[in-house]
């Protein structure tokens, strides 16, 4: 078996790597030589049908087979830049090759010698040339050439010599994962072909039968590792909710509520009862109805003399719950409570201390919650609202204040039901599909930026009507890094000011101060403000029923699932919505995803297009706290591999819930590792 010590090294042991390249390479994830040999390609160049000069499209990305005829000329630009050209051909024609400050790539190419060079061909038709193109030698030809995730100073090649050199140094196979019975079962290669097969291929059926093997892998870890989450609280007993009074809650209120809603609050209601902690996410559109159903659980815990958290991401949507929760619960002589980082200190120890002797019922709060100074007499449920905010972790710490309570999780992302069960793998998934009567789908338009005066004149006809309006922009201030035509949004708030004398124009950014925003927010609630500049603090939003216009600058910039969630901001309060999307990006693929938010208000089958049309990456940025990365699955493509990968996690676990057995040891260890790296655990 192979040294496992010598995976765990740092990377630095590798020959070449100093300290230097060793921070590079740890932009790339990449710390030791496991982390290096699990630093997959993420595609492959076939260079084994090259063109000659006379056949190579010009614009598109093709190989080329040339004899260099000339050694590389120096030539200094403005700016201090360098440019190196020389001179390649073969029977058809010829063709000049440019690189810029890379003065070892141009010197190193021998005059005579034949290679293999990829890029894209243009100049005209006089004279032929490339810029920058990858340079092979010959053999390149006979396997795929793979193509590595880079950083700056860290190279394709150097990333290739690397994972040689790792290779060079493993004198025996790498220690197999998965029981043998599976490999047999689904016709999988040993882990320490796949490995080897996905950084070496041969041909496409050995880079493919690679990436089989270590995609299922990557997802059956993953389905282990959060079913084990999910295990850890269902096998502990909780508070049981016996008196189901969701019946007077819903008499109560002012309207009926939907189907919908009724049906999900019967699926959170089973869990309550059911001895066991729920652990539940309920998804729906902006405006489904989610805090109706939180409110109602509240309802039922608080009679059964339990106590309730919920957690909000800002402080302006903590106070709105409050007056939310307190406007459904006080009725029934609930008392519901509030805590926030802002609150002075005689309202917070008058809080503390009524929290712990159970006088406070349902607390609302942010982040404060978490302090270790807040005390329940008796936690039964805690609620967090919009969960990409909060992470595994904090979503734990906030449990840890009772013995196992209830866990109830709100979001208003819409994601397809795929990629839901890996980002929330260790929840149930309850949707409300369907929104509240009367509420009508918000007309959306896509327009260019030659409209704006039309925009303008439109805005004004819903303020004159004693409406407000979102103005949404992607930057706060002009970036020189990024396009110019990008509107600022600090420079657009200056503009309409202009526009619109007679009305206040705020701005509400990312940069600015928690107290800063809660004031322009709170001035944006009372109608003090019109027209309100933001960027997308206010995707996570606070209700504001009087906004019933909406426009989004370069609406290209933004996803389609977020521009949708930003959409949801109006209307809120009866009465036509608008939203105007303006963009003057001429793509296909944008001119595609504005046409579907025109064409349906569904939040799933946008997100749907969503994922057809960027892949899964905008669903597992930043926002996913606490969850791992994906290698090398791809969502989009791999759904057969996902569900498979759930079957087969789901057989293991029957028949060894802790993996405890011999053959499950190696499939025991990577799934610690990921709950070790990844704040799972």
């Amino acid at each position: 078996m192979v040294d496992r010590a010598f995976l765990q090294n740092e990377i630095t042991y590798l020959k070449g790597v100093g300290p230097a390249k060793a921070e590079k390479l740890a932009k790339l994830g990449i710390g030791t030589v496991q982390d290096l040999i699990e630093c997959y390609p993420r595609e492959y160049l076939d260079l084994s049908h090259p063109v000659t000069v006379n056949e190579a499209p010009f614009d598109k990305k093709c190989c080329v087979r040339a004899t260099v005829q000339t050694t590389a000329v120096e030539r200094f630009l403005p700016g201090g830049r360098k440019m190196y050209t020389l001179t390649a051909c073969d029977r058809t024609d010829s063709f000049r090759i440019v690189f810029f400050n890379t003065k070892y790539l141009a010197e190193n190419l021998e005059r005579g010698k034949t290679y293999l060079f990829y890029g894209k061909m243009g100049g005209g038709f006089a004279r032929r040339e490339m810029v920058s193109p990858g340079v092979y030698d010959l053999q390149s030809a006979e396997t795929l050439v793979p193509i590595y995730p880079l950083t700056a100073g860290i190279t394709n090649k150097v990333m290739n010599t690397l994972v040689k050199n790792a290779f060079d140094r493993l004198t025996e196979p790498l220690p197999e994962t998965l029981p043998a019975s599976i490999l047999t079962a689904y016709g999988l290669c040993s882990l320490d072909q796949a490995v080897r097969g996905v950084h070496f291929p041969q041909d496409l059926a050995q880079m493919a039968a690679a990436r089989r093997r270590l995609i299922f892998e990557e997802l059956l870890v993953l389905q282990l590792a959060l079913r084990r989450l999910k295990g850890r609280s269902r096998g502990i007993g909780s508070f049981p909710i016996s008196r189901d009074c969701t019946p007077e809650f819903w008499h109560s209120l002012p309207f009926t509520p939907p189907a919908a809603q009724r049906r999900v609050t019967d699926e959170c209601f089973c869990d309550l009862q059911s001895g066991v902690p729920m652990n539940r996410l309920v998804q729906g559109d902006v405006g489904s109805g989610k805090t109706a159903v939180a409110a109602a659980l509240c309802h039922s815990v608080a009679k059964n003399r339990l106590q309730c958290a919920v957690m909000a991401p800002t402080e302006i949507l903590a106070q709105q719950h409050y007056e939310t929760f307190t406007k459904f619960l006080a009725p029934f002589g609930i008392r519901v409570g509030l805590l926030t980082g802002s609150a002075k200190a005689k309202e917070k120890r008058q809080f503390l201390a009524e929290l712990a002797d159970g006088t406070v019922q349902v607390a609302i709060g942010t982040h404060a919650l978490l302090e270790d100074n807040v005390q329940f007499q008796a936690l039964g449920l805690v609620v967090t609202d919009e969960q990409h905010r909060f992470g595994v972790t904090q979503r734990s710490r906030l449990a840890a204040k009772g013995q196992n309570p209830h866990l109830l999780v709100m979001s208003a992302t819409p994601i397809p039901r795929t990629l839901a069960m890996i980002i929330y793998g260790d929840l149930d998934v309850s949707v409300i599909d369907q929104l509240p009567p009367g509420r009508k789908p918000v007309e959306t338009y896509a327009v260019t930026s030659d409209y704006h005066e039309r925009i303008y004149n439109y805005i004004r006809k819903f303020l004159q009507a004693g409406k407000q309006a979102y103005v949404v922009c992607p930057l706060v201030e002009e970036n020189e890094e990024l396009t110019t035509t990008l509107t600022a949004a600090q420079e657009h708030q200056k503009t309409l000011q202009k526009q619109f004398p007679e009305y206040t124009v705020g701005l509400l950014h990312g940069k600015m101060k928690p107290k800063e925003k809660d004031a322009v927010m709170a001035g944006f609630v009372k109608g003090n403000i019109h027209i309100l500049v933001a960027t997308t603090v206010i995707e996570v939003g606070v209700d504001v029923p009087n906004a019933n216009i909406m426009v989004v600058e370069n609406a290209e910039r933004f996803g389609l699932s977020q521009l949708h969630q930003l959409r949801g901001r109006v209307g809120r309060g009866g009465g036509q919505a608008c939203c105007i999307l303006v963009s003057d990006h001429q793509g296909e693929i944008n001119r595609r995803r504005l046409q579907v938010l025109q064409q349906t208000a569904d939040g799933f089958r946008i997100a749907d297009e969503d994922l057809k049309l960027r892949g899964p990456g905008d669903f597992f940025g930043e926002r996913q706290h606490g969850l791992p990365q994906i290698k090398l699955a791809d969502l989009l493509t791999d759904t057969a591999e996902l569900r498979l990968s759930a079957t087969v996690a789901g057989e293991i676990l029957q028949a060894d819930p802790f993996l405890q057995r011999p053959v499950h040891a190696e499939l025991c260890r990577q799934v610690e590792r990921l709950c070790a790296n990844h704040s799972m655990a």
